[in-house]
């Protein structure tokens, strides 16, 4: 079983930065790509980006293409989300995901959650 702790999230105003951190522990951990979503109140979860550790490709949506980037370190099976030019759109919860299964491919097999933590943009 793999858990996963999140870190980071907040209030930050409009055009500002935030920085989101996961790290994914447990009694054996073989991630083999992780990723954010977010979801707002009545709306169903969103994608947001993903990293799959082989070659180190990244996936994003389109809506935060430019402005959002994922990271990770393979090793520490630990992911970041790098979030710039905000805007009040990108409130939400946001949680981060792992896929175990090896040779997953796009859309991934996100079997594994962290706890979620809100991200609040203002005006």
């Amino acid at each position: 079983q793999v858990q996963l702790v999140q870190s980071g999230g907040g209030l930050v105003e409009a055009g500002g930065s935030l920085r989101l951190s996961c790290a994914a522990s447990g009694r054996t951990v073989t991630t083999y790509t992780m990723g954010w979503f977010r979801q707002t109140p009545g709306k169903e979860r969103e994608f947001v980006a993903a990293i799959r550790w082989s070659g180190g490709i990244t996936y994003y949506a389109d809506s935060v293409k430019g402005r959002f980037t994922i990271s990770g370190d393979n090793a520490k099976n630990t992911v970041y989300l790098q979030m710039n030019s905000l805007k009040p759109e990108d409130t939400a919860v946001y949680s981060c995901a792992a896929d175990s299964h090896p040779g997953s491919r796009w859309p991934f097999q996100f079997g594994s959650w962290g706890q979620g933590t809100q991200v609040t943009v203002s005006s």
